[in-house]
Formats: C-alpha cells, sequence, structure tokens
C-alpha cells in the first residue's frame, strides 16, 4: 500500500500539483480565502482534474498540528527519487553541482537548504538516512516548493558516499570555521559536492577526512557561524560564480 502524508502551504502543493499532479491524492483548501493566490491555485487544481474538498480553519489546523498552512493542505505520496548515488550521477548531465548535509537536523534549515540549492542550481542535495532531518512536510514548507523540483537523497553512509563521489571524478569540499584556507581561494568551477556541517557540531570527524580540503567562510566582527543554509547560500553561489566566469 502507497504510504500518504500531507503537504501544506500555497509553494509546496503547488509545486507538487506542477511537476507530479498523479502523486497528488487529495486537496483540502480555505474557501473563505477568494483573493488572487487562492484563485489561481484552485484554477491549477482543477486543470489537473485534482479533488478538492472545502475545510474551514478549524479541520485545516487539525490536519497540520496548527502549522502555518495558509489555507492549503495536499495528501500526497512519495514524488518519484533516485534511491542510489549511482542513479542520481547518471541523470545529470555537465559537470555535477551538489550540496552534502551532514547532521543538520532542523527541518526548516533543510528546508532552506533545499530553497538555496534549488536557486543555485545545484543537481541535488545528499544527507545521511540518519541523524538528520527527513523531508516532512514541515521541510517541504520551508522549502518554498524546492523540495519537489531538486533531488534529495539519503545515503546509509555517507562516508561511503563520498567516496563513491571522489571515485566519479568529483572535487569534495568541506567547510569548517577553523580551515585556514578561505572559500574565495578554493577552485570550485569543475565537478563539486560542497559538504556542510550541522551548526555547532560541524562536520564530524570521518566526514572531514573524506574531504579533498577544507575551506572557510571569512566573517568579520564578532561572528563566529552562520546558519546552515546562508553559508550553503554561499558556497553554492560562489561555485556558480565561477562556473559563469569560465563560460
Amino acid at each position: 500500500m502507497t504510504r500518504l502524508k500531507l503537504l501544506y502551504g500555497f509553494h509546496a502543493v503547488t509545486a507538487r500539483l506542477s511537476a507530479s499532479p498523479a502523486t497528488v491524492d487529495e486537496v483540502w483548501y480555505d474557501p473563505t480565502r477568494r483573493d488572487a493566490r487562492m484563485r489561481a491555485f484552485l484554477h491549477l487544481a482543477a486543470a489537473v482534474n485534482m479533488r478538492l474538498t472545502a475545510a474551514d480553519a478549524a479541520r485545516l489546523n487539525a490536519l497540520t498540528g496548527d502549522e502555518r498552512h495558509q489555507g492549503v493542505v495536499a495528501r500526497v505520496a512519495d514524488a518519484p527519487r533516485a534511491h542510489s548515488l549511482e542513479s542520481l550521477l547518471s541523470t545529470i548531465e555537465g559537470p555535477p553541482l551538489l550540496l552534502v548535509l551532514d547532521g543538520v537536523t532542523d527541518p526548516h534549515n533543510l528546508g532552506a537548504c533545499l530553497r538555496v540549492a534549488a536557486g543555485a542550481g545545484a543537481h541535488a542535495v545528499i544527507a545521511p538516512r540518519r541523524r538528520a532531518a527527513g523531508l516532512t512536510a514541515t521541510a517541504a514548507k520551508a522549502a518554498s516548493g524546492a523540495a519537489e523540483t531538486i533531488p534529495y537523497l539519503t545515503v546509509t553512509n555517507l562516508v561511503r558516499a563520498l567516496r563513491e563521489l571522489k571515485d566519479a571524478g568529483i572535487q569534495v569540499i568541506g567547510t569548517a570555521s577553523d580551515a585556514t584556507t578561505r572559500l574565495f581561494d578554493v577552485q570550485l568551477s569543475g565537478a563539486l559536492a560542497l559538504v556542510m556541517g550541522a551548526e555547532g557540531a560541524g562536520l564530524r570527524r570521518l566526514t572531514r577526512e573524506q574531504c579533498d580540503g577544507v575551506a572557510r567562510i571569512p566573517l568579520a566582527g564578532h561572528v563566529e557561524s552562520l546558519n546552515v543554509s546562508v553559508a550553503s547560500g554561499i558556497c553554492l553561489f560562489e561555485a556558480v560564480r565561477q562556473r559563469l566566469k569560465r563560460i
């Protein structure tokens, strides 16, 4: 039997209806909301013949546990995703750009990382299956639709996955506040996997040992660290900048 879960918020549900409508089982919406955004959403849902159910605020709040749903909740099946590193890499054309998350357990941070990765044109986000945030409704909403467009691959053993990436010719660069090399002094224009550690703990020792190099984002003043999604964005867009410079 297919396992169903909930998505909520305009970005997350609209992205799923646009990208993979066959995986959406039902949509609940707030009929008292009649603004242009809701009208556009209902038009899209009707265009893909989606089953719509009007629901009051109490019903929507009960479905989402009082999370901010914006008047839209959907029951969905898991969208098709790559199930192995090998299958993921086989779908990428040109030099891969990957974001690897080591120990990011907050679903809001995961969602934000997915969003910046999609915005930078990264090909996928990779994380360990254990000790990591899952792709929950909270993460999907924080991703503002990116969770439906960028592959999120979880692996059983992150250290082994990093070895596989290196065997495939992909440079693995970790980030750490105590690194002696600045991010902007590292060559990032080729096939690349950027590895980000959790706030506070940073990269695990075994993960760091698998990196081809470790770099730091130079910070001014008394700021010692950045939110992992902010740091991911800086690193990814520096890689994008270097790629564009080579064109």
